[in-house]
């Protein structure tokens, strides 16, 4: 497992992780914002086009690049079927007791049918400080860079004062992003230094 976690820490371009920041190897900071999902089908018509109209108005209010990633993994149930089958086992009732075990295998079935995958919605607003980082690197090369692929290292290192006058920074671009999707409806949430750890590694 150990080797694992080294292995995948060496595809992955990101430095150290201090709270809600992660730092590159090149010396630029990133921001994650997961966002809520809305069925944008069983909405109705005038509510859709306040969607698209919010939508619009975001995209416009926005004056430095982004990016936008789904983030597929396979959910494993088998913890929630053990914890079931083990409060199944304890119940007096024997009908309850067939009817749970019925539900068991029913929801097993489901899974060895077909992979049960969490998808969830991030937005990533990257953050480039004068003299850090490669600012002529386009949007899609930056993606690169934070998730995988072959990055050379810059200084990766930063103060604790500059470290939060760049968070500073960063934070009005976070702001003006929550701001534009809370006016479509939409929550979005800053990922912390947990939840960051457990999606890189």
């Amino acid at each position: 497992m150990k080797a694992n976690n080294s292995d995948t820490k060496q595809l992955i371009e990101v430095a150290s992780i201090h709270d809600d920041l992660v730092l590159l190897k090149n010396g630029s900071l990133r921001m994650l914002i997961e966002v809520g999902a809305l069925n944008f089908e069983l909405k109705s018509t005038d509510e859709q086009t306040a969607i698209i109209k919010g939508f619009q108005d975001f995209l416009n209010s926005i004056d430095f690049p982004l990016q936008i990633v789904i983030h597929s993994r396979r959910l494993s149930i088998k913890k929630y079927l053990t914890d079931l089958g083990e409060m199944v086992e304890k119940l007096d009732n024997e009908l309850l007791k067939i009817q749970g075990q019925e539900y068991i295998k029913f929801v097993s079935g489901l899974t060895d049918l077909g992979n049960i995958m969490s998808k969830k919605f991030y937005i990533v607003v990257p953050y480039y400080a004068l003299g850090i980082g490669d600012v002529k690197k386009g949007i899609f090369s930056s993606f690169k860079g934070l998730f995988g692929g072959t990055a050379k290292t810059s200084n990766s290192v930063i103060s604790d004062s500059d470290l939060t006058n760049h968070r500073s920074k960063i934070m009005q671009r976070v702001d003006v992003i929550l701001d534009g999707l809370s006016g479509m409806g939409i929550r979005g949430e800053i990922l912390g230094s947990t939840a960051l750890n457990d999606l890189f590694y």
